[in-house]
């Protein structure tokens, strides 16, 4: 519920767009959220923007919007302000930041891809204990993020880790293939919070371990943070991923800590929040 108290003080406007759902939420400069709201994601770019047009302008009238940060799955050109291609949707070339800046004119628009925001979340809440931390979303598909210094590394800024190929079952597939929510629901016929057998998790890490590996040796990180639909069991995995990961045995790609997102459902909304409170200026 729209909390009519805040009306006329500076807030920040977070907005998640899913595959299925958007979210919008309000938060003051604390970092305190003060509501939230959201929408079903219309396949229709059009049709959502209007939507957002409307949800947007209702939360206006109630909120003086400094700053509005939007996460977007897919590829991104965060100079042209372009959602490049949106995951598993048509959409493509989709001008995101001049469409939020007709709606928000007085509002600094910023942008980037979910994975990336959900990374940056769940690394501030680290409270700089790494330096480097890799965090993966394992959902429907597999994204991830790489922050330095509790920001986004801009060496991995168009990072796809579920787009990595690798050779499983006989044939060449992309990571998030054999192993997002997705994969792991069409395997066995569940999804990850009905699957208690652990027979089945310890089947499904080893198609998460190749990526693990990759990632690893060419990254680097201090820590590993998991989040998403699949990563929020990641209790009923944890322990036979690192068996897996342990077979490695090479000095020079150590296995560093693996952590669950402290909030893997929630990261990316509150990953805008962190966003927006970084580019004041």
């Amino acid at each position: 519920m729209l909390n009519l108290n805040q009306m006329g003080n500076e807030a920040y406007l977070a907005i998640d767009v899913g595959a299925t759902k958007t979210l919008l939420a309000v938060f003051d400069t604390s970092g305190e959220m003060l509501c939230e709201d959201k929408l079903k994601t219309d396949p229709d770019y059009s049709k959502l923007k209007a939507e957002l047009a409307q949800k947007t302008g209702e939360l206006a009238k109630r909120y003086s919007f400094s700053h509005c940060a939007i996460a977007m799955p897919g590829t991104v050109d965060l100079e042209k302000g372009l959602v490049l291609a949106f995951g598993n949707e048509t959409w493509r070339d989709v001008p995101v930041k001049n469409d939020l800046q007709a709606m928000l004119p007085h509002a600094k628009i910023l942008f980037h891809n979910d994975a990336k925001l959900a990374a940056l979340s769940e690394a501030v809440l680290l409270h700089k204990k790494y330096k480097k931390v890799l965090y993966l979303t394992i959902s429907t598909g597999i994204g991830g993020g790489v922050i330095t210094d509790d920001v986004i590394d801009k060496d991995f800024e168009n990072f796809e880790p579920g787009q990595m190929v690798f050779e499983y079952e006989g044939k060449s597939q992309q990571w998030e293939d054999i192993a997002s929510g997705r994969a792991l629901k069409a395997r066995y016929g569940k999804p990850a919070s009905e699957i208690e057998d652990t027979a089945v998790w310890q089947e499904y890490v080893k198609s998460l371990a190749p990526g693990f590996e990759n990632l690893l040796a060419t990254i680097q990180p201090d820590v590993v943070v998991i989040g998403g639909g699949v990563g929020a069991h990641f209790e009923k995995f944890l322990t036979y991923l690192l068996v897996e990961l342990k077979k490695i045995n090479n000095p020079l790609v150590p296995v560093p800590p693996l952590l669950q997102a402290e909030r893997p459902e929630e990261a990316d909304i509150y990953g805008c929040d962190e966003y927006s409170r970084q580019n004041l200026n």
